[in-house]
């Protein structure tokens, strides 16, 4: 498939699929058409010509003359059966899918060794940022230490329009809705999923370790309350979803959890739809990839440029996975957090590894110190219970045959 004009099968025109039709069609340099569209609805009325569209999908997968796949659909489990039945049927994949990415990854693998085909899914994280293929690329013989930042657009775009624009959390989620940022299902944006979802993607390639991603704890936004914004104001910090994994002494860590971060923090810069992605590593040290991480174009930009590299039968060659460090992930530790909950839930100082304060205002309990992430998943799951990562991020490691805490 040497630089040969590609022909597509598209599953799925909504957002990002407008969004790839549009740039495909605005970019000179690829050598791509779209021949079928399989959508859902048949009443639906779309922008392109009916004869493109199709509503059976066996059209698409089982036409010898569609070279690649393109999956753009919002159904994790239908899109993984398009993808593996479509690798089976020889054609090359690109998909933004993050759900059906993360739930499946080592099948994913095993089926592009299996029938040497690809499967590429740049749009899948962070929009527009192109991170997956600099971390196959640029990063194939760095040790890198850490990546964290801004995963999810439309939660970033939330906490910007409450903070700077005083708009209530219903109406910011709405906004975000409406410019096709927020998923279909809201909850997998502010409860946190999304990201969860991309950093699980994010850490087979940069650690090469494949996770399930009801391993990674992830605590969402839905539970900030006006008391918590209050204090981030009168502190000079701002509210962030982060999104991290860093490794430690042949232990990997990862997680994502709201965040007080200083005003002067870079990410405290990063506003509205914008994601931004961290990358540390032993020799580049830190380095920083900030663009769109939400809406039809970045995305559809994003998809069309991993088009673009299977017209020179481009792979992931999961590199940091064959170099083998072998590192086992755990939640075995605590973070340095905020706890805000109204007085009379059943949280004390007892319940923290290492206590280090609190008061009580406008009915609410503030308590500060470290506390076990598991501990922390739990909380998250009651009613009224913020939980908020201090500025600094403080790990303490678990040592569980010494029975002893590490300062890291």
């Amino acid at each position: 498939m040497n630089h040969k004009h590609l022909k597509l099968g598209v599953f799925g025109f909504g957002c990002v699929g407008q969004g790839l039709y549009h740039v495909l069609n605005e970019t000179h340099g690829i050598k791509a058409e779209i021949k079928k569209i399989c959508v859902k609805n048949k009443n639906k009325s779309r922008i392109l010509p009916q004869d493109i569209f199709t509503f059976d999908k066996s059209e698409i997968l089982n036409d010898p003359k569609i070279d690649v796949v393109v999956e753009l659909i919002d159904d994790a489990k239908a899109a993984f059966e398009i993808v593996k039945t479509a690798i089976e049927n020889g054609k090359h994949v690109v998909t933004a899918n993050k759900k059906m990415l993360a739930e499946h990854l080592t099948e994913i693998y095993e089926l592009q060794q299996k029938y040497d085909r690809s499967i590429l899914y740049e749009g899948s994280v962070c929009g527009s940022i192109p991170i997956l293929r600099n971390l196959e690329e640029y990063y194939d013989n760095d040790l890198i230490t850490s990546i964290e930042g801004i995963f999810n657009g439309s939660t970033n775009f939330i906490l910007t329009k409450v903070f700077e624009e005083k708009k209530s959390y219903v109406e910011a989620l709405k906004g975000a809705q409406d410019l096709g940022f927020a998923e279909s299902d809201p909850s997998l944006d502010v409860q946190a999923f999304d990201p969860k979802f991309k950093l699980a993607i994010a850490i087979a390639h940069t650690f090469g370790v494949f996770l399930k991603p009801e391993d990674i704890i992830n605590i969402g936004i839905d539970k900030i309350s006006e008391v918590d914004l209050k204090y981030a104001k009168e502190n000079n910090l701002s509210i962030k979803l982060v999104a991290r994994a860093f490794k430690q002494d042949g232990k990997l860590f990862g997680f994502v959890i709201p965040q007080y971060v200083q005003n002067t923090n870079m990410l405290a810069t990063v506003r509205n739809e914008y994601n931004a992605v961290l990358v540390e590593g032993a020799f580049a040290e830190k380095q920083v990839f900030i663009g769109k991480g939400a809406g039809s174009y970045p995305t559809g930009s994003a998809v069309l440029s991993d088009i673009s590299a299977l017209t020179y039968n481009y792979r992931y060659e999961y590199k940091k996975l064959t170099q083998g460090e072998s590192l086992t992930f755990t939640n075995e530790a605590a973070v340095d957090v905020v706890v805000s909950f109204p007085v009379g839930a059943l949280i004390s100082h007892s319940d923290f590894e290492n206590f280090k304060g609190g008061y009580q205002g406008n009915g609410y309990h503030y308590l500060t110190g470290s506390v076990k992430l598991e501990k922390l998943k739990a909380w998250y799951t009651w009613d009224n219970v913020s939980v908020i990562l201090a500025p600094e991020l403080n790990l303490v490691v678990f040592n569980k045959t010494e029975k002893e805490l590490r300062y890291a």
